[in-house]
């Protein structure tokens, strides 16, 4: 058998290619939607991709299923209970995809995290195959206690890939589907069935694959490793130890992050017919003027920079929004921009790409271009339209920020966090306000603008999002916290013993 797992960071996306090594026959299973690795493997080790799977219809990103149709000639597979435009093989409970002699990949339906998830056992060594009578229906517990060795390894499953039902640590969470008309109490019901009855049935040596890993807002307490065993999570997963069905749901659905917007708009276009990736960069790549720019956003363009937060406050375009590459781009592009809105991007030359295609893995297409040249085309510019149209936002060491906090409380800026409540709670600065930067935008009102606020995170990254909001409804009294909370935390003097 030929097994490799791909983890996108950004997104803590995993994926899978699972081969067999005498037919060279391949299938994907939730692919991202740049498929290029993929292929590209498959060209150099001589395998032909026939079979894609998605275990869901994912909510936080488009995956590649319909790149990998056209591009590779696969078959789309999806739970039996899935609806969609296109032309897909349902999987039931038994179900095997035989991609040789020697690999069998066998549905398991787990609803749960959504209605139409599966998870996907494979099976390794010389099995019956599903033309065989009963081979399609064969457990590992069928064969009872006295199955030798041999038979060990045609019926006990050599992993399970689970998609977003079960994670290291955790497990899927099922109030995503709430937007599209389901429970999530009944949900959770169904999550509780198909772990007790379905996934903890297997053996304890069965390894375990998830979609997603630590960062993911599928779950809430991922854990960092990208793979385990059923027997490690039947012991240390706090959401698989005894407890009836009514406890289990209400532990899981308890202190679930915000999920953004951008999840039931992934999960429906994960249905549909749409245009693949690289039709969408085709259009998103254009290079654009100042002019142009400007233009663009007179009628209702964002612009999106995407410059690391230090020297996007040192200058910027003035409307513009800053995500920076180096952080969950992604994520934060989906919660803070407007899908319905054409987006502008401006990058350090040579980053375009990345930028667009990084957006077009959450289905936002909508790119209208890029700005030619980047910050570097203002000063070819006019020094009239330089001056307009470049702005600043002050970056605040905290130490310069503890001066400030020992001045008058009539003058003492407001500190506003913009972390997660969790985050907060842990730890905070006396007198902050909390403000979550997924919810900044719609409680702007709660501030006064004749205040100087200085914002942070823990780190900068977010807070960098936040100024950058604040400065384009009208804040200027602003200033970014450098580091954050933690170099605030850090450069605080040590307790005296």
């Amino acid at each position: 058998m030929i097994f490799k797992q791909y983890y996108l960071g950004c997104l803590a996306h995993a994926s899978y290619l699972i081969a067999d090594e005498g037919s060279r026959v391949a299938a994907v299973v939730d692919p991202q939607r740049d498929v290029e690795q993929y292929l590209a493997d498959a060209r150099e080790q001589g395998l032909e991709i026939r079979h894609v799977i998605l275990t869901h219809l994912h909510a936080d990103f488009v995956a590649g299923h319909l790149e990998l149709r056209d591009r590779a000639g696969a078959a789309i597979h999806l739970g039996a209970r899935a609806e969609a435009e296109y032309a897909f093989t349902p999987m039931r409970d038994g179900d095997i995809v035989a991609l040789g002699a020697g690999v069998r990949l066998k549905t398991i339906e787990t609803p749960g995290h959504t209605p139409e998830s599966i998870s996907i056992l494979i099976l390794e060594g010389a099995g019956k195959g599903p033309e065989a009578p009963g081979g399609a229906a064969e457990t590992a517990a069928a064969e009872g206690p006295a199955k030798t060795a041999a038979d060990a390894r045609e019926t006990d499953p050599w992993a399970v890939l689970t998609g977003d039902t079960l994670f290291v640590g955790d497990v899927g969470r099922p109030d995503l589907r709430v937007a599209l008309g389901w429970k999530a109490e009944d949900l959770g019901r169904m999550l509780y069935d198909s772990l007790h009855r379905k996934l903890l049935a297997l053996p304890d040596s069965t390894r375990v694959y998830p979609a997603h890993g630590a960062g993911s807002l599928c779950g809430k307490a991922l854990g960092k490793e990208n793979s385990s065993t059923i027997g490690v999570q039947r012991r240390l997963n706090y959401a698989l130890q005894p407890m009836s069905a009514d406890q289990f749901v209400s532990l899981v659905l308890a202190d679930q992050p915000d999920a953004p917007a951008y999840f039931t708009y992934d999960a429906v276009l994960n249905t549909r017919e749409r245009p693949t990736l690289d039709r969408a960069l085709e259009k998103s790549l254009q290079p654009l003027t100042l002019e142009a720019v400007a233009g663009l956003e007179r009628e209702g363009a964002q612009l999106l920079d995407v410059r690391d937060a230090a020297y996007f406050e040192a200058g910027h375009l003035a409307g513009s929004i800053n995500i920076g590459l180096g952080g969950q781009y992604a994520t934060w592009a989906g919660t803070v921009l407007d899908r319905e809105r054409p987006i502008v991007i401006i990058a350090e030359p040579g980053r375009e790409y990345e930028a667009a295609l990084r957006l077009g893995r959450i289905g936002f297409d909508r790119v209208a271009g890029y700005l030619e040249g980047g910050m570097q085309s203002l000063a070819e510019a006019s020094e009239v339209a330089y001056a307009t149209k470049l702005v600043t936002i002050e970056r605040l060491a905290p130490e310069a920020l503890e001066e400030e906090l020992r001045q008058d409380p009539a003058s003492r800026p407001l500190v506003l966090d913009v972390r997660a409540p969790r985050e907060w709670a842990a730890d905070h600065m006396e007198g902050s306000l909390n403000l979550p930067l997924n919810h900044l935008a719609e409680r702007l009102a709660e501030l006064a603008r004749a205040r100087r606020i200085v914002v942070h995170c823990a780190s900068g990254y977010r807070s960098a999002v936040a100024a950058s909001i604040l400065r384009r409804h009208g804040f200027t009294d602003l200033a970014d916290l450098a580091g954050g909370f933690n170099a605030w935390k850090a450069a605080q003097p040590a307790p005296v013993a």
